[in-house]
């Protein structure tokens, strides 16, 4: 099994690099996340691995990171999402990203995969839930509070205050970032109104 690739990149191609590594070409299937952040011909890259054996095939796919990989599993454990899919997923939200929208039950963020209808989305929201914290990387700290507004079990000042920022045009994922630094900020017990204004001084930060 392969688990790590170091080595130079020969080629990109639209859903794959080419690395060589000490005169070998692998191919290595990636998201447009991470095909957009290698560099160029002749550049040095590492890719963790993720290794696929068939019958009739053995396929690497690759990562900038091994939470990225971790999550292109998490995702394959989910009916119907294959590594096509996993990977369509990952080119659009980072794994943190895909973590909170998760706990949010964000399923438009989700569904704005290729090949994400709103029964996939909603089976990941489902399935992962309970998962998502222990992948949430650099977005862990406040993945607690955004499962509590997912299950809509904070106060209603609180939903009201992220209901009120996400109207503005806010993504839900920055209202609730926004609205959980309000809370910390001396906005505990404060109506929706205060905790708004708490929150946009935080957005225009």
């Amino acid at each position: 099994m392969i688990g790590k690739l170091k080595g130079t990149i020969d080629e990109i191609g639209d859903d794959h690099v080419v690395i060589d590594v000490h005169g070998v070409g692998y191919v290595a299937y990636c998201s447009a996340r991470t095909l957009g952040k290698l560099g160029s011909a002749g550049e040095a890259a590492v890719l963790f691995i993720e290794t696929y054996v068939r019958e009739d095939q053995l396929r690497l796919f690759g990562f900038l990171s091994a939470l990225e990989r971790e999550w292109f599993r998490l995702l394959q454990s989910v009916q119907g999402v294959g590594a096509k899919v996993a990977l369509a997923v990952l080119s659009v939200l980072t794994p943190g990203e895909l973590a909170n929208a998760i706990a949010l039950q964000d399923k438009t963020s989700i569904s704005r995969a290729p090949g994400v209808g709103p029964k996939v989305a909603v089976r990941i929201v489902t399935e992962l839930k309970n998962k998502a914290p222990a992948f949430a990387g650099d977005a862990a700290a406040g993945i607690g509070f955004k499962q509590e507004l997912g299950e809509g079990a904070v106060p209603a000042p609180v939903a009201d205050a992220v209901s009120a920022l996400t109207n503005l045009g806010y993504s839900r994922d920055q209202a609730a970032n926004a609205i959980s630094a309000a809370l910390r900020n001396g906005g505990e017990g404060a109506d929706s109104a205060k905790l708004i204004r708490l929150g946009l001084r935080e957005l225009s930060q």
